[in-house]
């Protein structure tokens, strides 16, 4: 309807359609109109009050014109244009068609791909509470970025590589017994990396032990590679399982380990470029025009860092895949080391670099406290999940004893209430997770989209065989009913102003004011009326908006049960 607003106003205005698009707004209520172009911009040109100018350009538009572009009529409001839908017409159109059909117009991403690069876990480590933040952040964007269009290639960047891994060799070849990692493979590495510093502590000649095993294995040591090479196939074997679970799913498993032997190649194009400098030993790039300390390219004693590996990385996603965006989900700790790797990616002549794009997020603290694997500390992931489905399962067994498939629910409503705590959040807070408020099945929660989601759902089955179709019904001009019926015309839009942000709480958000809409309506409205026309209406409603709430929850990579 944005565009419908620009054909009207094209032929009355010295302006690019882009420029009007740019500048049509929504007012902040209905009474106002549905959709509005402020005039203040254009009182220069035509030497007049934007009021004046409003009034005019109404004026101008024949009824005709509008009613033939879904419009009922376009009004002055002050310095405003105002357009008003005509809402029957709406209605009907939008309650007929399907959520695809909706985003057939929003296809942005067309012809476009983008790199999503998220979890990344490090290997030999569990996963903890916190990581779920990088997880399901980048698996919602690249959900989202899917839906309107875009080529996505998930990328699992795996932390497979660096000074911690020969740490983790020395560690194990001090006090490592294979039956213990056999038992429990992450549980027991995860031991000896602890006790390797913690015994570093007492003996300051071990981290150099440790940077020496690190530099065995970028050397192709036989032992050392073995060994990190099973360390690896037990973690992502770990891995899975949560993946499993959480419903997350990645193209591509390409590990800092991946781009060893493209490093070299970093290193001769720098050198060639006269970009490389040594200081103290170390070879860097200096990033002064930036205002942020230089680059280490690679250590004085010869080991590269994960700097190098991330240029790499770029460099070989944007010659295979040539992405509008290359997204780095990682918190915002992070933000100094992606303006250099961004930047020596600049020095090195590479426009692409203003396509990569750090998505950083806000730590996630377990009841005010981060977690830390070096001090042995930290909330597992698996153990909080299982939770929360174990408290789903209590509350179902309170409700609804007789639910089949409880136990699948039970899975889809606990992974939910954790998945959307998070993500409700606006993705650069920080996130205190707190174990009360994430298990409160009431109020700006999953399992209160997931509830609303199964109360239509009902709805629809106790109407049994009855054909619900969109008609035209007096019913869709009431406030409320109009008020659902543009919320649900604005989904699409949601969609695209979550990939502009790169914030999915921009979907949450908005699920959660569709599910206060509904259940406004169901207290208000009586949907099984005696009427069958305005029955069938208000059905019609209901199954638009469980459609809408199906896919938003799909977008977060949450389920949606028809019944709970």
């Amino acid at each position: 309807m944005k565009n419908q607003v620009v054909k009207l106003l094209k032929p009355l205005l010295d302006l690019e359609e882009d420029h009007i698009l740019s500048l049509v707004e929504t007012p902040p209520s209905r009474e106002q109109g549905d959709l509005a172009f402020p005039c203040f911009q254009l009182a220069k040109q035509f030497r007049k009050s934007p009021a004046l100018i409003a009034g005019e350009l109404a004026d101008k538009l024949p009824t005709e014109e509008l009613a033939a572009a879904g419009f009922a009529k376009a009004e002055a409001m002050g310095p405003y244009l105002n357009f008003f839908f005509d809402r029957g017409q709406l209605a009907k159109e939008l309650l007929a068609s399907t959520v695809a059909d909706q985003l057939a117009d929003y296809q942005i991403g067309a012809g476009k791909t983008v790199v999503v690069e998220y979890s990344s876990p490090n290997i030999a480590k569990h996963f903890k509470l916190y990581h779920i933040r990088s997880t399901m952040i980048g698996q919602a964007l690249a959900n989202t970025y899917a839906a309107l269009g875009y080529q996505v290639e998930r990328m699992n960047h795996l932390g497979d590589w660096g000074t911690q891994f020969g740490k983790l060799l020395a560690a194990y070849f001090k006090w490592g017994n294979d039956e213990k990692i056999k038992a429990d493979p992450l549980s027991e590495l995860i031991h000896l990396y602890v006790k390797f510093h913690e015994e570093a502590e007492k003996d300051p000649s071990l981290e150099e032990e440790g940077r020496r095993w690190f530099k065995k294995l970028e050397d192709g040591d036989e032992q050392a590679v073995r060994l990190w090479q099973w360390f690896k196939d037990e973690s992502l074997k770990e891995f899975e399982k949560i993946y499993r679970l959480l419903g997350v799913s990645f193209d591509h498993y390409l590990g800092e380990s991946y781009y060893g032997e493209k490093m070299e190649k970093v290193l001769a194009e720098l050198e060639e470029k006269g970009l490389l400098e040594e200081s103290e030993g170390a070879l860097i790039v200096r990033l002064e025009d930036k205002q942020i300390p230089p680059c280490i390219i690679k250590k004085s004693d010869g080991a590269s860092i994960y700097a190098t590996r991330d240029i790499a990385a770029a460099l070989y996603r944007y010659e295979r895949f040539n992405p509008e965006k290359i997204l780095y989900v990682v918190d915002q700790r992070q933000s100094l080391h992606f303006q250099q790797v961004f930047g020596v990616l600049e020095r090195m002549g590479y426009e692409f670099a203003r396509r990569c794009h750090h998505i950083e997020f806000g730590v996630m603290k377990i009841e005010g406290e981060i977690g830390s694997t070096r001090k042995g500390k930290g909330v597992l992931l698996h153990e909080v999940l299982e939770q929360a489905i174990k408290k789903a399962e209590v509350i179902i067994n309170e409700k609804n004893p007789s639910l089949a498939n409880k136990k699948e629910v039970a899975k889809a409503v606990g992974i939910g209430a954790i998945v959307f705590n998070d993500l409700k959040q606006h993705r650069t807070r920080e996130v205190n997770f707190k174990w009360d408020e994430a298990f409160n099945f009431e109020g700006k929660t999953g399992p209160y989209v997931q509830y609303t989601h199964a109360r239509i759902s009902s709805l629809l089955r106790r109407a049994g065989d009855l054909k619900i179709e969109p008609v035209t019904h007096a019913v869709y001009e009431q406030p409320l009913t109009w008020e659902i019926i543009y919320t649900l015309y604005q989904y699409p839009s949601v969609l695209v102003e979550t990939v502009k942000k790169d914030d999915p709480s921009q979907i949450a958000k908005y699920l959660l004011d569709l599910c206060q809409l509904f259940n406004r309506f169901y207290a208000e409205e009586r949907i099984f009326v005696d009427d069958q026309n305005e029955q069938i209406a208000k059905l019609a409603l209901c199954k638009k908006m469980a459609l809408v709430l199906k896919h938003g929850l799909s977008m977060l990579t949450i389920e949606a049960p028809e019944e709970i």
